[in-house]
C-alpha cells in the first residue's frame, strides 16, 4: 500500500513557538513535539551546510518509528553553472551521514535556481550521478525546477528514465509542473495566506486531500499543469510539503491536510 506523508520544512521557528508549540515548550525537544503532530518534515538546513552523521542518527532517535524525513541536498551540488561537474559535491552531501537516518530516510530534494535554464545533456548528465544507494541504503531523488524551459516532454523523460520525482511546487512565483515521473510523488505548496487561520481555504484543502490520495492510487490529477503523456498507473507514496508561503501557518495547514487524508 502507498503512504501519504504530510509535513512542513524545518522545525525550528520562533514564530511557531505559542502558535503550533506549546507555551513553554522546551526548544530542545521541539523535533520531538513536531514529529508526533506530522508525518514527515523536509530538512532544509543540509541545503546551506553539512551535519555529523551524529546528527543524524540523534534525530533518526528523537522522532517515531512511522517518522520520515525528506534531507534538501546542497547548494553546492546544484547551482553551477554545469550540473555534469558535480559529481564531487554529489558524494559529499550524500556521504556526509544523511544514511544515518537508516528507514526514516526519505526522498532528497535537489533544488535549482530559478535563473538555471534545461540543457538536456548538461541535466541528463546530472541524473546519472544521482546514486541510487549509499551504504547499503536505498536513496531516493526529487528534482526541483523553477524555469519554463523546463517545461517539456524531453525533461520529463529524461526523469521518468533516472526513475526522479519531478517535485510538483504550487507557487505564485515560478510555473510548475505536475508529470509524475518517479516511483513516488514529492509536492510543496507554498501559496499559505497568514489571513487563514489554517494557511488555506476549506475548499482548498479538501482539493489537496483529493489530489493527494489521487497521486497515491497512481493517478495523474486533473487540474495539473502537464507537458508530456500521464505515467503508468501504479500506486506511489506521496510527500506533501506545507512550506514558504505564510509560513507560521505551515504547521496547521499541515495538520489540517493529514486530517483530511
Amino acid at each position: 500500500m502507498s503512504t501519504i506523508r504530510i509535513g512542513i520544512g524545518g522545525w525550528t521557528y520562533e514564530p511557531w513557538r505559542g502558535t503550533f508549540f506549546p507555551e513553554k515548550w522546551p526548544q530542545k525537544r521541539e523535533l520531538e513535539y513536531a514529529s508526533r503532530q506530522l508525518s514527515a518534515i523536509e530538512i532544509n538546513g543540509t541545503y546551506y551546510s553539512g551535519f555529523k552523521p551524529a546528527t543524524f542518527a540523534g534525530w533518526a532517535e528523537v522522532v517515531p518509528d512511522d517518522f520520515v524525513f525528506a534531507v534538501k541536498a546542497s547548494r553546492f551540488c546544484t547551482n553551477r553553472k554545469v550540473l555534469a561537474e558535480g559529481g564531487e559535491s554529489i558524494a559529499r552531501f550524500v556521504g556526509q551521514g544523511i544514511v544515518e537516518l537508516g528507514p526514516k530516510l526519505g526522498p532528497i530534494l535537489w533544488q535549482f535556481m530559478a535563473t538555471k535554464k534545461f540543457d538536456a545533456n548538461d541535466f541528463g548528465a546530472f541524473l546519472k550521478l544521482l546514486p541510487a544507494s549509499h551504504e547499503g541504503v536505498a536513496l531516493r531523488h526529487a528534482v526541483q525546477v523553477r524555469h519554463d524551459s523546463f517545461h517539456v516532454p524531453e525533461f520529463v523523460d529524461l526523469c521518468r528514465k533516472a526513475g526522479v520525482a519531478i517535485v510538483y511546487a504550487e507557487s505564485a512565483d515560478y510555473p510548475a509542473i505536475g508529470d509524475v515521473t518517479g516511483d513516488f510523488v514529492y509536492a510543496r505548496l507554498e501559496n499559505a495566506v497568514e489571513a487563514e487561520p489554517q494557511g488555506y481555504s476549506s475548499e482548498a484543502l479538501d482539493h489537496w486531500a483529493t489530489v493527494a490520495r489521487d497521486w497515491a492510487a497512481g493517478g495523474s490529477p486533473e487540474g495539473l499543469p502537464y507537458v508530456a503523456d500521464p505515467a503508468p498507473k501504479k500506486q506511489r507514496d506521496t510527500f506533501i510539503f506545507m512550506i514558504n508561503g505564510a509560513k507560521v501557518r505551515a504547521p496547521a495547514a499541515a495538520q489540517a491536510l493529514i486530517a483530511r487524508v
